[in-house]
């Protein structure tokens, strides 16, 4: 009997992309129910499986009051979720010996040691990478103020931020107490460009960004200020939505300012899930370190990890927020599985919104 062998290829093709197809319908219309509830602007998600994205959508609006809908490929804020970049940048220059865990923020800025407190000298990066450094979460006003003027580069502005964090006695004493800190992530990206020879920025993008393909990748509000190409961030004032391209300012970026699309997000997921598909920037002792929280505690560099039955032992958790935007992603590394949602605005009802999407997706791809 004579088979039609690049028929029933195709045919096998033609039933893979419908089936395909109708999963992402069956996501979109799960994300507009989550988003119609919580009243949101847009509501995007994606998953990762077994190294590959098995499933995206994204609902809703790039804008309130405009009617330009969302796509898959759109840029969204991660806010927070930017820490676990820094401390992956961090390790990263570790394993190519430019870095070490125990290198002191003494140690790197010797120039400033007449002007810190004396506390500050021997803390750690991995301390400053598990909020373990008695850095304050509230900054000095006069230097955040400072800061929102914008005055001279990015990575003059980054300096002055930290000398005067540190010129302030710390919030408890180093190493006894996790305090979650954008002041000790700011003061990472500091010593990392002092490292590196370059701002932040470059320094995250040569290094991380590139290698990933993740052309997306960029800081602060997405899309050219005034125009509708990509979404807005929203805040919600007297049950109004306010479109708004703010952000905070440039000097703490290393602890939440980066941006891209979610596809691009998924392979920086795929990196920590040390997916094949994706460039393997870290030795694994590395990576492992960076998912292992101080004695005690549940925050490693830039992740939460909890123990969650449908993760199969550990999950890695971070959220992430300007107050403008809203961003989730959790990882389970023993199911080689990954989810992030994300939202175009803050508050209550986006956190909600998202982990509702994060727990839809959780059960609609994990048995």
């Amino acid at each position: 009997m004579y088979t039609n062998w690049s028929s029933f290829f195709f045919m096998g093709w033609c039933l893979a992309l419908f089936a395909s197809v109708s999963s992402a319908a069956e996501t979109a219309e799960i994300l507009e129910t989550i988003r119609s509830k919580h009243d949101l602007p847009a509501l995007a998600t994606i998953v990762i499986k077994d190294g590959k994205v098995c499933d995206q959508a994204a609902v809703g609006v790039r804008k309130s009051g405009d009617k330009t809908p969302v796509t898959t490929a759109d840029k969204f804020h991660i806010g927070s979720c930017t820490k676990s970049m820094t401390a992956t940048l961090a390790g990263i220059y570790i394993d190519q010996g430019k870095l070490r865990w125990d290198t002191t923020i003494g140690e790197t800025f010797p120039d400033l040691k007449a002007k810190m407190q004396p506390e500050y000298a021997a803390v750690t990066v991995e301390q400053l990478l598990q909020n373990r450094g008695g850095v304050p979460t509230e900054p000095p006003a006069a230097a955040w103020s400072r800061a929102w003027q914008e005055k001279g580069s990015v990575a003059a502005q980054r300096r002055e931020f930290i000398t005067a964090v540190l010129a302030e006695k710390p919030a408890a004493s180093p190493g006894s107490k996790m305090i979650y800190s954008n002041q000790g992530y700011t003061i990472v990206g500091a010593m990392l460009e002092k490292v590196g020879g370059k701002p932040w920025e470059d320094l995250i993008a040569e290094q991380l960004f590139k290698p990933l393909k993740m052309k997306s990748a960029g800081f602060g509000p997405p899309g050219v200020i005034g125009k509708v190409q990509q979404p807005w961030g929203h805040t919600l004032a007297k049950n109004e939505k306010k479109p708004s391209q703010g952000d905070n300012p440039p000097a703490i970026g290393p602890a939440g300012r980066v941006h891209c699309s979610l596809p691009d997000f998924a392979s920086y997921v795929q990196l920590h899930l040390q997916s094949k598909e994706v460039p393997q920037l870290l030795k694994p002792e590395t990576l492992q370190r960076l998912h292992t929280p101080a004695p005690g505690g549940d925050y490693a560099c830039g992740w939460v990890v909890v123990d969650r039955p449908w993760a199969g032992g550990k999950a890695l958790n971070h959220n992430g927020s300007n107050t403008m935007w809203y961003a989730v992603m959790w990882l389970a590394p023993n199911k080689q599985f990954g989810v992030i949602s994300a939202a175009n605005i803050g508050g209550e009802a986006a956190t909600k919104g998202c982990d509702d999407v994060a727990a839809a997706m959780i059960k609609k791809w994990l048995p």
